[in-house]
Formats: C-alpha cells, structure tokens, sequence
C-alpha cells in the first residue's frame, strides 16, 4: 500500500490480498487487533501494537501476517518484514507480491531482483505490478541490460499488450537515456491512454528535449485528448527553459480555460516558467493568486526573483513574508535567498540566513554549503568561505569550483590556482565551470606562459567546442597581451556566443585597436547574434580608446533607437570619456546635464579626468564639487582634482585640497609595476629594496643616458615645489622604468617584455618607454588600469592617445 494512499476498510484488502483457498474465521475482520492495524501510521505504532496480536492468538493468521508484511514495507522496515514472511509455511502469492513491492520501493534493486527470481523459482504467478516495479527501480539505477531482461520475462508471462506494463518499459528506457527508442514503443502501442502519453512526455523533458516535448504534447491535443494537469506540470519547465514566452502564454491560456489553476502545483509551474522567461511581474501576479500555496510555490517565486538580477530585494522581503506567514522554509528556499543576499553584498542578512539553515539541520547539506561559500566570497568575505570549505566533508566539484571562483573574484589569484591544483591531486577531473572560474585569475596575473598551460588543460580536457571555456580563453589572451592569439582562438570557434563577441570587441578596445573592434562589431550585426548592452558598453569604450568620436556617438543612439536597449549608468560614463578624452570637455560636461538620470560617480571621475588630460581648471572644480557631495571610496578622485591645480600653479587650492586628504585619512595610492619574468612576478614601488637595485638603478642611468641622445626629454611638468636636477631624479623613481630596467637585464635579448601597472601610465614614462623601444630594439607591452600600449621601434600603439 503507497504511503500516499487512504487505508482501505480490512474486508476490502482481504479480497485482494487473501487466497481463495484460505479460510477466515468471520470474528478474525472485525478484531481490535485488525482494526488498530488500518490505523497505524508509523513503525513506532506498529512495534506497538505487534504484542496485542501475539497475546490474543493472532500472530499466525493469515490476514495479520500479509498486513505486518505489508506495514512493514510500508515503513521501509524490510529486515522485519522478511522475519514476518520467511517463517510462515503456507505463504499466499499475495505475500510475495507486497515484499516485492518493499524491495522496489527501497531501491534495492539487487534484493528485489533476486526475490523476482526466488518468485520464479516458488511458482507465485506473476501480476502486472511486479514488473513495473522492477522497471521503475532498474530506470532510477539506469540498469537497462537488467530492465531489458526484466522486459523479456514480461512479454513471456503474456503482459506483451498491457499498457501499464509497456508504459513501464517506455519510462525504463527514457530514464536510461534511450529516449527515442522509448518514442518507438510510444508509435507502435495500439491504444494509448493519457498516463502513457504524460510518460512519454516526461520522457523527452527528462532528456533535455523540450521542443520534442512541446511537439507532443501538440500532438496528443490532434489525437483528440485534451492535457490534464500532469502534462502542464511536465511540460512547463521545457517552455521556460527554452524562454517561448507566446507558448508560454497560451498554455496560460489553456490552464484558465480548463479550471486547471485550482492546482496549486500547475499554477506553481506557471509562477516558474514566467521567472524563467523573464517576466517576473506577470510571476508574482500568478502566485499572489495562489490559494493555498504551498512551499515550492514560494520558492520559485523568491528564486525568480533571486535570479531576475535586479529582484533582490524583493526575493528578500517575499522570504520575510514566507517567514511571517509560518511557512517552514526548505534547502531550496535557503539557496535562493543566499543568491538575493550574493547580489545585494549584504554580509547581515547572508549570516541571518546561514543561522536559520543550522537551526533546520541543514549545516551538513553540501549544496547549501557551497550556497554559503558563494555568497562569503560574493560578500567579500573569502576567510569564512574558505573555513566552511575546509569542514566539507565529501567535497563535490561544485564546492571546489565555488572556492576557486570566490578567491578569483576577491582578487585572490594565487589562492584560486593552488585550489586548482588541489583539485586536480584529488583526482577530480575540472568541468566547464571549473575552468571558467580559473582562466579569468589566470588573465589578471597577465602571464604568457600559464596562459598557453590553461589552454593545454583545456585541450587535454577535450574542453575546446564548449563556447563558454573558449570564449573565457579569448578574454584571457586578450588580458595577457595576446590579442592576435586572441583573434586566431575566436575565428576557430564553431558557435560565437554574444559574449564571445564581447570580449573580443573589448580586447581590441584595450588594445587601442579602435578600427579593428568597429570591424568585428559590424561584422556582428551581419550575423546571428543580437548585440546587447555589453557589447554597445564595449564598442562605446573602443572609439574613446582610439579617438573614434563620432562613431562611438553613432553607436550610442543606435542602442537605444534600433536595439531598444536603455543606456545604464555604465555607457553615460563611457560616452563622458569619449567626448572628454577628445578634448570636448564643453559638450562632455552638456551631455551630463542632459542625462534623464542623475549622473553617477563614474560619469563625474570621467569628466574629472578630462579636465585634468586638457588642464580645464573650471569644469574639473565643478565636477569634483559634485563628485565629493557622492562621498566616493576612491582617493584618486582627489589626487586629480589636485593635479588639475598643481598644472595651473594654484598652490593655494593644491594645499587645500590636500588638506582635506589628510583630515579625511584619504591616500594617495602608490605607483606599482609588475614585470613576469621566468614563472615569477618582480614588483617594483620606486623603493630600493629589490635585490638587484643597485645594478638596476645603475643600469637606469645609462638607459636615460642613451635615450636623451636619441632624443628623449623628461616631462617635469607634473612635480613641482623642487629644483630641476630634483624633477629628473623623482622620474626615475617612477615604478614603470625600474621594471623595464629589470626586464631588459634579466632577459634574452629581442624577446617581449611584459609589464603591468596599477595606475594610469603618466606621460613621462610613455614617452620614456618608446624611446626605450627604439634604442633596445626590444617590444615592451605595458598594461595600465585601462588599456594596453605596445611599444615597439620608437611607437606606441595608442598614437599618444590614452
């Protein structure tokens, strides 16, 4: 008996579960004993109500052996149930049947086959119901060599034309993968009935075939049978994992028309596909029509919201609200809220939620913990990821791609790496998700030769079709200075996802290759994929990267005009730059007061750094007065508007604004330069206590020597308050040029330097580093907070436009 099913009144079991042979003293039906037996409910009651029956003679009739069989399997208590069965010598077939039934709803697969065959073997005639127990449980395991044989057995018993049985060895072969060779029974079968047509339905979703699913579920409406509540529930998923909304809709329409929303799991499964499809107003409008929702309901309400994007808040308060309303939260529930608090940064509310996932038992449940580790990392907390990932006691490689992609996003390169390579002597292999998490770190240590060593891993892992993994290696060659590797990777790809064309926009951008990224974008527009607000925010960044003012202006209202994507704060910001780095600092600051929205602070700090590019001392006031009303994290905003006084000799307004540093604890961040040489990465600060500074600085001096004879002047324009032979040696201790020095002493001549700045390259260096290029014959690659400059026979790629 499921434990779903109501208890039958004892006469009626005893006609199905009786023997006709066997007699029944009319007394043994209307005993206590077999009356508190329909009303067990638990194995405790049972164990309970077992020394009644033994003290009132009962323990060897039939009736009460087959029921102690029947609770006893009923409560998965199959060792009990086999003492009951085995002792009795006159077993019915009734008997077997139910401790079939036990095995099978265990899944114990092994013990129910052995006891089908021990069945066999005792002659017990075979019904309908013990194969298709057997094939559900062969379908959970994937058994399908032992389903086959069980399918076999079946159509020699004469259940060859039983559509419940066949059904059973459609879904057998569907859960096993062999989906379509289930579709082949499903055309063949004479008669079938909705059960069969909802299985084969459920058959495609299953297998991740959702159009094929949509398809049949057309067809079943054409074969004159109309779809009832299961089939909506089934197919439902498939609608929003493919994002056909108009489907979507009429089978909304559908559900209305035929009273199908009473239920609460089709009206649930329609809040879900809404979410899916993006429509996350017409999903809550669905649930707040829920009657009697119940706990799923409530989480794919507040997981749509979670994964909406900008719903955060609303997944928070709707949780609140769950939460008030004394709906006991479930694992899924808590994952989809520690998503909202991942978004939102709120470090409170994710511990909050942790509290609440120990107090439900739920502190030993990995997937709730690898929730918890994305969210630490998220909240920029990657000490207390790190301590939950420690206490995982079997570790899934979901929990190590959280780890290693929460330390690449805090910054924690080296950390991400090491958590790779444990991984991998753990012997679990990367997945795709894996190696999206590890190949970014890799592009921000800017490493040549660890880049070709991810590639390899790729390679190896026969991971190079997959788009995402390609596409993450695209950007990562681009970060390494690798651009022309970049494009070779991306013109072998198959499939381009919009994101891979992203990236390679935005790689030729931060190259300077302004002309090569308006290419690729129109050669974008002539394909398949639709441009979205990333790739205008790319395309936009690229023209103020090489001066393409015009077009980058083009390009903003084509976004909005042909593509119906709305400007965020992000493209005013990169249209501020591009006017402001031209030189339009007039039509800059115009475009800012025209903005429908307030401007941001960066769209303030790009025309702040515009004024301070053209020394425009009353549009940079300005806009550091607003700037500073926004109370921004970021001293350099300071340093600029400082700079811009210092470059018009206003001493006074440059000692203020110092002064306002100091009260405000506000810092100047210090010039770093990195350069990668043999599997190692050199920092330089313009200190001395590297240990080869005194051959560097010596080796310093005579590089600036022959540079000023092949022309090179130093650029002072930006120290002042000192003497001149002061200005030339404040330069040289400029964190650019004692890398380069470095890099030019310890490598083999004619091969690329590669160095990597934290700030702005200031214009004595640029200039510096190509007369460097032109005397040392070398190329030297240098990346900047914001772009690339390649240095190469006395030129830069930028043009001198940065």
């Amino acid at each position: 008996m499921s434990s779903q099913t109501l208890p039958l009144p004892i006469t009626h079991t005893i006609s199905h579960t009786i023997s006709e042979r066997t007699y029944i003293p009319s007394h043994i039906y209307t005993h206590p004993c077999a009356t508190l037996l329909e009303l067990c409910t638990s194995l405790e009651q049972l164990h309970q109500i077992i020394p009644l029956i033994i003290k009132n003679g009962l323990y060897k009739e039939t009736l009460f052996q087959t029921k102690l069989i029947s609770l006893f399997t009923k409560f998965n208590s199959l060792n009990e149930a086999a003492r009951v069965f085995e002792p009795i010598e006159d077993k019915t077939d009734a008997m077997y049947h139910t401790m079939l039934k036990g095995y099978a709803h265990a899944s114990v697969l092994n013990d129910a086959v052995s006891f089908f065959c021990r069945m066999n073997v005792e002659n017990v005639k075979y019904v309908v119901y013990n194969f298709t127990y057997l094939l559900k449980i062969c379908g959970e395991f994937r058994d399908v060599r032992r389903g086959k044989e069980i399918q076999g057995v079946l159509i020699v018993n004469g259940f060859g034309g039983n559509l419940f049985a066949m059904t059973g060895v459609m879904n057998l072969y569907a859960k096993c993968g062999l989906v379509f060779e289930a579709f082949k029974m499903f055309e063949r079968m004479p008669v079938r009935d909705l059960v069969c047509w909802n299985s084969m339905i459920g058959g495609f979703v299953h297998n991740g075939l959702a159009k094929e699913a949509l398809e049949l579920v057309g067809e079943l409406h054409r074969e004159g049978l109309r779809a009832d509540h299961v089939t909506i529930v089934s197919v439902m998923p498939c609608v929003g994992s493919m994002g056909a909304l108009n489907i979507g809709r009429a089978m909304h329409g559908f559900v209305l028309r035929s009273g199908l929303e009473s239920f609460v799991n089709v009206s649930t499964s329609l809040v879900d596909m809404y979410c899916k499809c993006r429509c996350v107003e017409t999903a809550r409008l669905v649930f707040d029509g829920i009657e009697g929702k119940n706990v799923v309901s409530w989480n794919s309400m507040i997981d749509g919201y979670a994964q909406s994007g900008d719903g955060a808040e609303e997944a928070w308060s709707l949780f609140q609200e769950m939460l008030n309303q004394g709906v006991n939260p479930t694992g899924v529930t808590i994952m989809a809220v520690l998503v909202s608090c991942a978004v939102l940064g709120d470090l409170e509310r994710g511990k909050f939620v942790h509290q609440l996932a120990n107090q439900l038992g739920l502190d030993n449940d990995v997937s709730i913990v690898n929730s918890l580790i994305s969210m630490y990392c998220k909240c920029k907390r990657a000490d207390i990821a790190a301590g939950l990932f420690k206490n995982i006691q079997n570790k899934t490689i979901v929990s190590w791609n959280a780890m290693i992609l929460g330390y690449a996003q805090n910054g924690y390169v080296t950390e991400a790496l090491d958590y790779f390579c444990k991984m991998k002597l753990q012997n679990l292999k990367p997945d795709s998700f894996t190696l999206v998490s590890v190949i970014p770190a890799l592009a921000e240590l800017s490493v040549t030769r660890q880049a070709k060593w991810i590639h390899g891993v790729v390679i190896r892992g026969c991971f190079d079709k997959n788009v995402f993994v390609m596409t993450a290696l695209v950007d990562m060659y681009a970060k390494c200075g690798a651009i022309y590797t970049s494009r070779k990777l991306f013109d072998m790809m198959d499939y381009k996802h919009v994101t891979t064309w992203n990236v390679m926009i935005d790689g030729y951008g931060t190259h300077g290759f302004g002309k090569a990224a308006i290419d690729l974008f129109h050669q974008m527009l002539r394909g398949d994929a639709k441009p979205n607000s990333i790739t205008f925010l790319c395309i936009i960044s690229a023209c103020s990267h090489s001066g393409f003012v015009e077009e980058g202006k083009q390009f903003f209202t084509m976004m909005k005009k042909d593509f119906a994507v709305e400007p965020s704060m992000d493209h005013y910001g990169a249209m501020v730059d591009l006017l402001g780095r031209s030189g339009r600092l007039q039509e800059a600051w115009d475009f800012i007061q025209n903005m429908p929205v307030e401007p941001g602070i960066n769209v303030l700090g790009a025309m702040l750094g515009a004024c301070k590019i053209h020394k425009n001392v009353d549009l940079g006031e300005v806009a550091a007065n607003r700037l500073f009303a926004m109370n921004p994290e970021e001293g350099g905003y300071h340093v600029l508007l400082a700079n811009i006084y210092s470059n018009a000799a206003m001493w006074d307004k440059v000692a203020e604004v110092r002064n306002i540093m100091v009260n405000k604890g506000i810092q100047k961040t210090p010039g770093c330069s990195l350069v990668n040489l043999k599997n190692e990465v050199h920092t330089y600060s313009g200190t001395v206590r590297h240990p080869q500074s005194k051959r560097i600085y010596a080796f310093l001096e005579t590089l600036l020597d022959d540079i000023k004879a092949a022309g090179y002047a130093p650029d002072t324009s930006s120290i002042h308050d000192v003497e001149d032979d002061i200005h030339e040696q404040l330069l040289k201790t400029h964190s650019e040029k004692l890398a380069i020095a470095f890099g030019l002493l310890n490598s083999s001549p004619g091969s690329t330097i590669h160095i990597r700045k934290n700030l702005r390259v200031c214009t004595d260096c640029h200039n510096a580093t190509k007369y460097i290029s032109l005397v040392t014959r070398r190329e030297i690659i240098v990346r900047d907070m914001h772009r690339f400059h390649h240095f190469k026979d006395g030129m830069c790629s930028c043009g001198d436009y940065w």
